[in-house]
């Protein structure tokens, strides 16, 4: 079968001779995706859109040396799934058991009445968000590529330098924890809650 055509990385091949117009295309085209994917690292937009700005640098100075080895998108992701770790890294955070200070404030929570459904559908989000969080690097870059940006399986091994088989692994490992924080939350929760939890249980 032969290989889709990919119009991004031809318009890579025009941005590396020169074509400045080539380039401004490829910055409408994916800038706005990249800082939804950096906000899932930074949750700060004005950082995210910092970081946005530094990978498009990254690949302004690296024009002269690209090659079509693999689809744009690929090498586009490399770049900024490295980019955002070494920023992370330059403010890294505490490593915490998500699974047991979430199953703590669930049982905390159930002891007191809540406002409405929606606080406690808020409550869980933010439960699964501290522990996305806290997942290990390449446990996280797996689950929100795949997840969240659509990246194939295949895809996700050559961002990370890894087997497509690791990358399976990966997901699952991530998607695993986060399943936890959602079978505490609906252990606790009310019968009128349950709903709003299994549609995120079904999701991971």
């Amino acid at each position: 079968m032969a290989e889709r055509p990919d119009p991004d990385a031809e318009l890579m091949l025009l941005v590396r001779d020169g074509d400045e117009t080539a380039f401004q295309k490829i910055f409408q085209r994916y800038a706005g995706r990249l800082v939804a994917f950096a906000d899932r690292f930074f949750h700060n937009r004005a950082q995210s859109e910092e970081v946005v700005q530094e990978i498009f640098l990254k690949i302004y100075r690296v024009r002269g040396r690209y090659e079509q080895r693999s689809r744009f998108s690929t090498w586009l992701y490399t770049i900024a799934s490295r980019t955002c770790l070494k920023e992370l890294r330059k403010h890294p955070r505490g490593r915490q058991q998500c699974l047991d200070d979430t199953a703590r404030e669930t049982i905390a929570d159930s002891a007191r009445p809540r406002a409405d459904e929606a606080m406690a559908g808020q409550q869980l989000q933010e439960a699964l968000q501290r522990c996305l969080d806290e997942l290990p690097e390449h446990q996280r870059l797996a689950l929100l590529l795949t997840r969240f940006e659509d990246r194939s399986y295949a895809e996700v091994a050559e961002i990370l330098g890894v087997s497509e088989g690791a990358v399976k692994s990966l997901v699952f490992r991530a998607a695993s924890s986060l399943r936890r924080v959602v079978d505490a939350r609906e252990k606790q929760c009310a019968p009128e809650e349950r709903d709003e939890v299994e549609v995120v249980d079904h999701a991971l």
